[in-house]
C-alpha cells in the first residue's frame, strides 16, 4: 500500500537560522514536507512549478515584502492559505495582511506549539478549499454532468436531486426502467459525495445464487458452508467509508433481505459462521426496474426493508421524456462511435434525426447508443440517414407510439427542402427549443440560464435576440 503524501509547506524568510528552525520544527514535530526560501521572489517561481499545502513568510524582507509576496501567490493560487510572521513594529503591516487575504499571523519569537497548531489549520483550509473548488468544476459542465448529457426539464431535476442527495449519508433507491442511467447515477451521488476519495462497490445482485451472494455481501468464517475453505471478508467492510451500490435490489432472496434489513437498521454486519459483528460505516444506494410494491404484495420483498431502502427515491427519466435531448445524445454517441471506428466525417441527415426523435425507445439512452453505433459501424458513405438506423422496433404499434409521444417532441423539416436547407431549419429549430428550455429551467434569469449553459451573459442575450426569445414569462 501506498504511504500518504506528506503535506508540503513553504517557508519564506531572508534569515537562514530561521529557516532552519522552522523547517526543523515543522519536519520533526508536524509530519510536513518543508521547502525553504530566502526571498518572495524565488518562492514565487517555487509556487508557479509546484503545488504547497501552505506558506510561511515572514514580512520584513529585502526586495518584495511579505505583504506584496502575498497579493501576488494570492493571484497564482487562492486556494493555498498564508501565515504571516512579525517581529517587533510590523503588527500593522500583519493586520493589513488579514485583509489582503492572509489566514493568521504569529509573532516571533515563536512558541513552537503555536507554530504547530496554526500550520495544521492551514493546511486543514487549503484542502477544504480545494475539495470545493473540484467541487464545482465537477458540476460546471451543463451538457455533460457525470456521464449525463441533454438539457431538458427532467434531467436537470434529476442531476439537482443527484446533487443535493450526494452530500448527505442516507440511503438513496434509485428507480427507472431499463437504459435510463440508474448506474450512472450512482456514480455521480458517489462522486459528488464525501467518500469520493475511495472507489464505489458494485453488487451485481441477480447474477450471484442465494448463498454465494450473502458471502459477498457479508462474508463468511472458515468452514462456515461446503467449500468455506478460507475466511472471506465481506462487501460491507471492504467498502467500509465508501458507497456500496445494490444493483438491481429487487432480485434478492428474501433470506438475504433479513441480514441487509439488519445492516441497514443497526450499521453492522455479522459474518456467516460466526456471531461477533461488525461496525461499518457505508452509503447504500439501491437500483432496480422493477415494481417493488407489487413484490411487496406477492411477498417476495420485505415491505420494512422497502421502508429501510426507500428513505430517499430518484425516479430516472425515460428518454420519452427527454426528446429535446436526443439530438445532443444521438451527436455525442456519433463522435464518441465514429472516433472508436476511425470515421471521424460522419454526420445526421435531417431525416435520420427526426427518425431518432420520433422513436418510441422502450431500450432508452441504451437503445439509443446501440442504434447510433451500428449506423456508424455499417453506414456506407458520411452521411447517416434514416435507412442507415435499422427498423423501429415499435413501429407498428400505434398504441406505443402514442404513448411515448412527449410535448418536448416536434416535427423537422421534411425531405422537400435541399440538404442545406434542412439542416439549417433544424439547427434553428433545435436552437430556438433548447434556449427556450434554458431559460424555463432558470426561471427566466438570464444570468442564471447562461452559467447553465456555459457561456457569457452578452453572447446568450445574443442569441435570444437572434431567435426572437423573451425571457419574460418563461417560469
Amino acid at each position: 500500500m501506498n504511504e500518504p503524501l506528506l503535506p508540503t509547506v513553504l517557508i519564506v524568510d531572508d534569515e537562514r537560522d530561521m529557516l532552519n528552525l522552522l523547517a526543523k520544527v515543522l519536519v520533526k514535530k508536524g509530519s510536513c514536507r518543508v521547502v525553504t526560501a530566502p526571498a518572495a521572489e524565488e518562492a514565487l517561481e517555487r509556487i508557479h512549478s509546484e503545488l504547497f499545502d501552505a506558506v510561511l513568510t515572514d514580512i520584513k524582507m529585502p526586495g518584495m515584502d511579505g505583504l506584496e509576496f502575498l497579493r501576488q501567490m494570492t493571484v497564482i493560487d487562492p486556494t493555498l492559505t498564508t501565515v504571516l510572521m512579525t517581529g517587533y513594529g510590523t503588527i500593522e503591516m500583519a493586520v493589513q495582511g488579514l485583509k489582503d487575504g492572509a489566514y493568521d499571523f504569529i509573532e516571533k519569537p515563536f512558541d513552537n506549539e503555536r507554530i504547530l497548531r496554526t500550520v495544521r489549520r492551514a493546511i486543514e483550509r487549503t484542502r477544504l478549499l480545494r475539495e470545493n473548488v473540484q467541487l464545482q468544476q465537477r458540476l460546471s459542465d451543463p451538457h455533460q454532468m457525470h456521464g449525463f448529457i441533454g438539457h431538458s426539464r427532467r434531467l436537470v431535476q434529476t442531476m439537482e436531486m443527484l446533487r443535493r442527495l450526494a452530500r448527505s449519508s442516507a440511503t438513496v433507491l434509485i428507480r427507472g426502467e431499463s437504459g435510463t442511467g440508474k448506474e450512472l447515477a450512482a456514480k455521480a451521488l458517489h462522486a459528488l459525495s464525501p467518500r469520493a476519495d475511495r472507489s464505489m462497490i458494485t453488487v451485481n445482485c441477480p447474477a450471484l445464487p442465494e448463498q454465494i451472494l450473502e458471502s459477498e455481501l457479508f462474508g463468511h468464517r472458515r468452514g462456515a458452508f461446503t467449500g468455506a475453505d478460507r475466511d472471506r471478508t465481506g462487501l460491507f467492510v471492504e467498502a467500509e467509508g465508501s458507497t456500496l451500490l445494490l444493483d438491481e435490489i429487487a432480485d434478492i432472496p428474501v433470506g438475504v433481505q433479513t441480514k441487509l434489513l439488519r445492516v441497514l437498521q443497526e450499521k453492522e454486519v455479522q459474518p456467516l459462521g460466526q456471531n461477533k459483528t461488525f461496525s461499518v460505516d457505508v452509503r447504500v444506494i439501491a437500483s432496480t426496474n422493477q415494481d417493488l410494491e407489487a413484490k411487496i404484495r406477492r411477498g417476495e420483498f420485505r415491505e420494512d426493508l422497502w421502508y429501510r431502502l426507500n428513505v430517499m427515491t430518484v425516479t430516472m427519466p425515460p428518454l420519452a421524456a427527454m426528446v429535446a435531448d436526443i439530438p445532443l445524445l444521438a451527436q455525442h454517441f456519433l463522435e464518441r462511435f465514429s472516433k472508436e471506428y476511425g470515421r471521424e466525417n460522419l454526420e445526421f441527415s435531417p431525416d435520420a434525426l427526426q427518425s431518432l426523435m420520433q422513436r418510441s425507445w422502450q431500450g432508452n439512452v441504451r437503445e439509443l447508443q446501440n442504434v447510433v453505433n451500428r449506423a456508424v459501424l455499417l453506414c456506407p458513405g458520411n452521411l447517416i440517414d434514416e435507412a442507415d438506423l435499422g427498423d423501429d422496433p415499435d413501429a407498428g404499434n400505434p398504441h406505443e407510439l402514442q404513448r411515448d409521444r412527449h410535448q418536448e417532441s416536434s416535427p423537422l423539416p421534411g425531405s422537400q427542402l435541399s440538404y442545406r436547407e434542412a439542416k439549417n431549419a433544424l439547427l434553428h429549430q433545435f436552437n430556438a427549443s433548447y434556449l427556450t428550455e434554458a431559460l424555463r429551467t432558470a426561471d427566466g434569469n438570464v444570468t442564471l440560464a447562461a452559467r447553465t449553459c456555459g457561456m457569457e451573459r452578452q453572447a446568450l442575450q445574443r442569441l435570444l435576440r437572434r431567435y426572437n426569445i423573451e425571457s419574460r414569462g418563461l417560469h
